[in-house]
C-alpha cells in the first residue's frame, strides 16, 4: 500500500523525502516497489522469527505503527490536498 500510494503521490507532483528510497527510485524507476517490498518482507520475516524475544516484539510493534502512520499520512495527502487529487 505504501509503494502504491507513493507512486500516486509522485505521479501527482509530489516527491519522495526518504533519500534511500529516492535513490532506488532514480535507479529503477517505477519498479522501485519490488526492491521496497523485498527489503520490508525480509526484515519482517527476520523479526517474526525472533518474536519470542521481548525486544523484538517491541520492534515489530514500533515498525508496524510507523508504517501505519506513513500510510495514513499518504491517504490524507491523496484524498484531501488539491495538488494530489486526480
Amino acid at each position: 500500500v505504501d509503494s502504491m500510494l507513493t507512486m500516486m503521490i509522485m505521479d501527482s507532483g509530489g516527491r519522495e523525502f526518504n533519500p534511500v528510497v529516492r535513490s532506488v527510485m532514480d535507479l529503477h524507476g517505477e519498479l522501485f516497489w519490488i526492491w521496497k517490498f523485498a527489503i520490508v518482507s525480509v526484515s519482517l520475516i527476520l523479526l517474526w522469527l525472533h518474536r519470542g524475544y521481548k525486544l523484538f516484539r517491541g520492534i515489530i510493534i514500533t515498525i508496524g505503527s510507523v508504517y501505519f502512520l506513513v500510510v495514513l499520512y499518504q491517504v490524507l495527502l491523496v484524498t484531501h490536498f488539491t495538488p494530489f487529487r486526480r
